[in-house]
């Protein structure tokens, strides 16, 4: 899947508010009680450790949305590498929008360029080999768009985006079907949008039984890695493979190596370390 930012910016935006609601309540009391209403202030995103740079559109628009005369100027571009003590934008407009603003931004901005900065690893990994390196479903509830979106940012692809753009069926759908055979007949006879099937096989029979039913993708789920490579020469070329299961950046380059397509990998987004990342305002006076 290929996230396009124009196309689901009104989502997002969304996704901005209800945070700012959640954190700010009815007021910030603090921030309200301390500056004056007409105090200009002005600061600076640095960046306290090395990594991808993602989500400034989506800081800016927290600003935005708390007041429209802040002033967010980036130094830097989403997907841009930065190092220790970098400036990544600069911020000025009303102190107390800054104020009210800068946990969210700062969490956005923090988390997605943590979430970058670990695809980025993931991809320079495996970038002497065809092997794309995928997301998952895996992600914080409310958050997806974002997630992925720092994904791609970080050099990645989006796999499917929900349970409604592409049939996965996994262990748990055979099971209910009876076969793996059946399960693909199933989603054939009652998706009348006829959308990409998935298979997730965890040995060679059934991968065996997924290839003679010309499904669109195979998932190589925990495979051995002299599994997978048999697995790769098993198909052939007949469908693309996926790989997924306990995947680490010390263990990707040698799954690519077999020859698999793709590499879909949870923690890209299911265990984010965020970016560490400063707001400094200066002092007025």
């Amino acid at each position: 899947m290929i996230f396009n930012l124009e196309e689901q910016f009104p989502q997002i935006e969304a996704t901005i508010r209800q945070a700012l609601a959640e954190d700010i309540g009815d007021g910030d009391v603090t921030t309200d009680c301390i500056v004056p209403a007409e105090l200009v202030l002005a600061g600076r995103f640095i960046a306290k450790q090395a990594g991808v740079i993602a989500g400034l559109k989506v800081a800016a628009q927290t600003f935005a949305l708390i007041d429209q005369t802040v002033q967010f100027t980036p130094h830097v571009t989403d997907g841009n590498t930065v190092t220790p003590g970098q400036m990544i934008a600069e911020v000025q407009g009303p102190g107390r929008a800054l104020l009210s603003g800068e946990r969210v931004a700062l969490n956005f901005l923090q988390r997605m360029s943590g979430i970058a900065t670990l695809t980025r690893q993931f991809v320079a990994a495996v970038r002497d080999t065809p092997t794309t390196i995928l997301d998952t479903r895996k992600t914080a509830p409310g958050l997806r768009l974002l997630d992925k979106w720092a994904v791609q940012l970080g050099g990645g692809r989006n796999h499917r985006f929900g349970l409604f753009d592409m049939a996965l069926i996994k262990e748990n759908h055979i099971a209910a079907a009876g076969s793996i055979t059946e399960a693909v007949n199933k989603v054939r006879a009652n998706d009348p949008q006829q959308r990409p099937i998935e298979v997730e096989v965890k040995n060679l029979v059934e991968l065996a039984e997924s290839l003679a039913l010309n499904v669109d993708r195979v998932l190589l789920d925990n495979m051995s890695l002299e599994d997978m490579r048999r697995a790769v020469q098993l198909t052939a070329g007949r469908a693309p493979l996926e790989a997924s299961g306990n995947m680490s950046l010390e263990r990707v380059a040698a799954v690519a190596s077999v020859g698999v397509d793709f590499i879909s990998i949870g923690m890209l987004t299911h265990s984010v370390q965020a970016l560490d990342i400063s707001l400094l305002l200066d002092n007025p006076n």
